[in-house]
């Protein structure tokens, strides 16, 4: 734990997608809020169908959710810490890449899941 999914209207151009994925789990790294590096887990889902507003001059809109899943147990200032530095690295790292094109909306989620969660380690 943690597990964060990107997910990325195809309207958006995310041309190294696994250096922005590095990006941000070094954030969520630096944030001293996890045990090891290799707890973060990330990946990105693309988005083949997707609609913003109702009209259609509005399609050219784009959008990037991320979807930061944590064991319990944070309070509500850490939550929103990460939740920050997700937005901050996201704009960061494709602000250049995304000038001139749709307008962007960049959307981080942070939730804290069941406390119902196996995890086992396979091989060494």
């Amino acid at each position: 734990m943690p597990h964060l999914t990107i997910q990325a209207s195809p309207n958006v151009s995310i041309s190294h997608e696994e250096s922005l994925l590095k990006s941000l789990n070094k954030v969520l790294w630096d944030s001293g809020h996890f045990g090891k590096p290799t707890d973060i887990k990330a990946r990105i889902i693309p988005i083949d169908t997707f609609l913003v507003g109702v009209e259609d001059d509005e399609q050219a809109h784009g959008f990037i959710y991320a979807h930061l899943k944590l064991m319990p147990g944070r309070d509500s200032d850490v939550l929103d810490q990460l939740a920050q530095l997700l937005v901050t690295t996201i704009e960061n790292t494709l602000s250049e890449e995304q000038s001139g094109r749709a307008a962007l909306q960049v959307c981080v989620e942070v939730e804290e899941i069941s406390p119902i969660y196996q995890k086992k380690l396979l091989g060494s």
